[in-house]
């Protein structure tokens, strides 16, 4: 056996199985160990938040409003020590992080990185932070899968494929939904369909969603169970205007949290530990608003804080009235945009679901509210029935608008339901919705999370498919690494510094004293001084072209054509002396033979 095949397994398992069996055996490993880790972490948060939310209850409403405030402030203060000293890896939701370890890192992902997830996570959700479990159950099942491959093998291909096992075992058991843990790993991480995955994924799906049904129950993780079929109606053509409306809130959710977290990031004066837990004061600040707005203070179904799912089952069963809907979209929108983007531990798909499910809820309540639409069209029932269907399209619709994953948003309301006869109005919703949201960005939230983080997607198959890579941000093909220039250099001590560093490039960027951009120097100039003696010289009086990370390719490519440059800076939007990145004609040539090739 040569010295790629050979793995730290016994002899005697070595022996007798072969290297496919050996793999689907550990892949009922991993589906047992995965979970019952999303189990007990799903337990921790619910028992944690459970905890919480009897201590508050149990006081005036000064101490009421005080345990909820401090609650999360000092949840968010916890993650943001531990993330700023031990384990920056743990912030978010722990998809983006999983899809850089499988695609850039060969798969592999660190065990301490998974407890120190299972352990924040827990107490940033359990303590009322309004972000969800999922995320990070697929972070720390994908730690956990990682870490038996590289136990089990020294081939980096089986080390590879071991990820997305631990990755579909997690969101199997994390919402008891096998098929869409399936499909959601192949369109979110694989991007595309391969039955060479799908053997070894199933069958850790399969043990894992046991275990989970075994210890929780049967029904999904968020009951929206249906009794009866639904008919084909007229109402069902709400379906449309709650796929566009999700499709423009979906939208709005992303550029939110985008923005709003690069804010956080280039804010000196609030140091980065300490931006969790002004997150959480403010997430404390915005669900109390919620209770005083609505007048229900301490009702659970009228909740902003943790994952609220009790709130989208009231909704689902209409009782929740439209001025409370529209109070719980708001207020947990903006929690939830602040958590993420101040670098909270928790994710992105129970939002997703409870934001649909209240814009669903609004709009069908409205319309139900309404005694008659006009003489020609008839009165919206205000129906149990019609109003939770309505919840439900809205909670696929804003999944498709958000996560992306169009298949997944279709099967993960048919498992929740167990009911099929949605399928129709859930299909035009979702695909609409979209639709909208891939034109108005085509950089989904998890790979725009990566590139904010300056992690290269040049290997992800979403940036080496047959779609136009015209119309993509320069961010995804830029180099984030550069070798800066300073002004106050000497050409003859430049060209020695690149000699010694081995940087020999076309042009460099040439930054002042300050480290702020002022200009780009070529290698020819450098060679030729001329006069001048630094390189503020070289460069005096030289029309700067830049481009921002959202600018297209297309457009990056024709400003370049027209002033004959082979390289330009890339810089901050809201700081264009701010040099983030570099992007040359040779970057967009290779993009460009990749996806013709």
């Amino acid at each position: 056996m040569n010295e790629n095949t050979r793995t730290t397994l016994p002899d005697w398992m070595r022996q007798r199985f072969s290297d496919g069996q050996r793999f689907l055996m550990l892949c009922l490993v991993v589906g047992f160990l995965c979970g019952l880790t999303a189990v007990v972490f799903h337990l921790s948060i619910h028992h944690l938040f459970g905890w919480l939310w009897q201590v508050a209850q149990s006081m005036d409403p000064v101490g009421f409003c005080a345990i909820l405030l401090l609650a999360p402030t000092l949840a968010g203060l916890l993650v943001g020590v531990a993330v700023h000293r031990y384990t920056p890896e743990a912030a978010g939701s722990g998809i983006p992080q999983t899809k850089a370890a499988y695609y850039n890192r060969g798969g592999k992902i660190s065990g301490r990185i998974g407890i120190w997830r299972f352990v924040l996570g827990a107490l940033y959700v359990g303590l009322g932070n309004s972000l969800g479990r999922e995320g990070p159950t697929v972070h720390l099942s994908a730690a956990i899968s990682s870490r038996i491959g590289r136990w089990a093998f020294r081939d980096p291909a089986r080390v590879q494929a071991m990820l997305p096992v631990g990755m579909a075992a997690g969101i199997a058991a994390a919402f008891n939904a096998p098929l869409s843990a399936l499909t959601f790993v192949f369109e979110e991480l694989l991007d595309n369909f391969s039955m060479k995955a799908l053997g070894g994924m199933v069958v850790a799906v399969v043990v894992a969603a046991a275990v989970s049904r075994t210890m929780l129950g049967e029904d999904p993780v968020l009951t929206a169970r249906i009794a009866e079929d639904y008919k084909t109606s007229a109402w069902m053509l709400v379906a449309l205007p709650l796929g566009v409306a999700a499709g423009l809130i979906g939208h709005l959710f992303v550029r939110c949290t985008l923005n709003l977290r690069g804010w956080f990031r280039d804010r000196s004066y609030l140091p980065g530990w300490l931006a969790p837990a002004a997150g959480g004061l403010s997430c404390g600040i915005l669900g109390l608003t919620a209770f005083w707005v609505t007048g229900l203070l301490g009702n659970p179904q009228n909740s902003v804080f943790s994952i609220g799912y009790s709130s989208l089952e009231a909704a689902f069963e209409y009782k929740l009235a439209v001025g409370v809907l529209g109070v719980l979209l708001l207020m947990k929108f903006l929690a939830v945009v602040v958590n993420y983007a101040s670098g909270g531990s928790g994710g992105l798909f129970s939002p997703t679901l409870f934001l649909g499910g209240m814009l669903g809820g609004l709009i069908g309540v409205g319309l139900a509210d309404l005694e008659h639409l006009g003489n020609w069209i008839p009165a919206f029932p205000a129906d149990t029935k019609v109003i939770g269907g309505c919840v439900l399209l809205g909670m696929g619709a804003m999944f498709a608008a958000v996560v992306r994953c169009p298949f997944t948003s279709l099967i993960i309301i048919f498992e929740m339901t167990g009911n099929y006869s949605l399928i129709l109005p859930l299909m035009a919703g979702n695909m609409l919705a979209w639709q909208i949201a891939r034109h108005l960005q085509p950089v989904s939230i998890y790979n725009a999370l990566l590139l904010q983080d300056g992690v290269t997607l040049r290997k992800l198959p979403a940036f080496r498919g047959a779609q136009d890579y015209r119309k993509l941000p320069v961010q995804t093909i830029m180099s984030h690494e550069t070798f800066p220039l300073y002004a106050v250099e000497s050409p003859a001590a430049t060209l020695k510094r690149i000699a010694a560093e081995n940087k020999r490039f076309h042009a460099y960027p040439v930054l002042n004293e300050e480290g702020r951009l002022t200009g780009v120097v070529t290698r020819h100039q450098l060679q030729h001084p001329g006069d001048a003696e630094n390189l503020a010289a070289l460069i005096a009086g030289q029309d700067l072209l830049t481009v921002v990370p959202d600018c297209s390719i297309r457009d990056a490519a024709n400003r370049m054509i027209v002033r004959n440059l082979q390289q330009v800076p890339v810089v901050s939007p809201l700081e264009p002396r701010k040099l983030l990145g570099w992007l040359t004609l040779n970057d967009i040539a290779r993009q460009q033979n990749v996806v013709e090739g």
